[in-house]
């Protein structure tokens, strides 16, 4: 993730957050160093965002009490379905793009007050989907099909066909096909324009490249 989408991802969810959260945590999020969150942390209070360290029981870093959010109107009754959707989404693997989809889920949940919480939660305990899910694939590759896919930058993947050949290409995705039980990528290869479906388990490893 390039550093300016990467300040961006953090200011959010320092945001979308009502505990702190460490540094340590905040790397493994992100993958990157420690170091780096550090130097993240100051280049944001540089741009005046009121990050504080909190001691003790859930301390970490966090924003500011005072620094507010425009008002979301959720009530605990709609970000109760929001929520179960989204985690509904996320067991079983039916969108690839997690992080975004929990950045999001953090956001309607911190829109809440403690009491509201309090009930959503009580309202998504009992409520329940289930579906079989869709096959796993690696972290890393997910983390980065998601960064190339909004940021619409070509990749080099490594993957396997179906009869579990190795094959590398350059391409660019050019649509995501979620089914039930598998998510497609639609690519267009960079150097001869042919279009092909990659399965998102059967990826081995992704390079994001630069380019237009």
């Amino acid at each position: 993730m390039r550093r300016k989408s990467r300040l961006f991802a953090l200011a959010e969810y320092l945001r979308g957050r009502r505990t702190g959260v460490t540094a340590e945590q905040l790397a493994e999020r992100f993958g990157v160093t420690v170091r780096t969150i550090y130097r993240d942390l100051d280049a944001l209070r540089d741009a005046s965002l009121p990050v504080q360290a909190e001691r003790g029981p859930g301390g970490g870093y966090a924003l500011d009490r005072g620094y507010t959010l425009p008002p979301v109107n959720f009530t605990p009754r709609e970000a109760a379905v929001l929520v179960v959707l989204g985690r509904f989404a996320t067991e079983t693997r039916l969108v690839p793009f997690v992080d975004t989809l929990e950045s999001a889920l953090s956001k309607v949940r911190g829109a809440l007050t403690a009491g509201q919480q309090r009930e959503a939660l009580a309202h998504a305990e009992r409520l329940t989907f289930a579906a079989v899910p869709a096959l796993p694939a690696r972290p890393a590759v997910r983390r980065a099909i998601e960064e190339a896919w909004f940021e619409q930058r070509p990749v080099r993947v490594k993957y396997r066909r179906g009869d579990g050949s190795p094959c590398e290409r350059t391409v660019r995705i050019t649509r995501v096909l979620m089914e039930r039980t598998m998510t497609v990528l639609e690519c267009e290869d960079t150097v001869t324009r042919e279009s092909r479906g990659v399965r998102l388990d059967r990826i081995d490893m992704v390079e994001l490249l630069d380019g237009s």
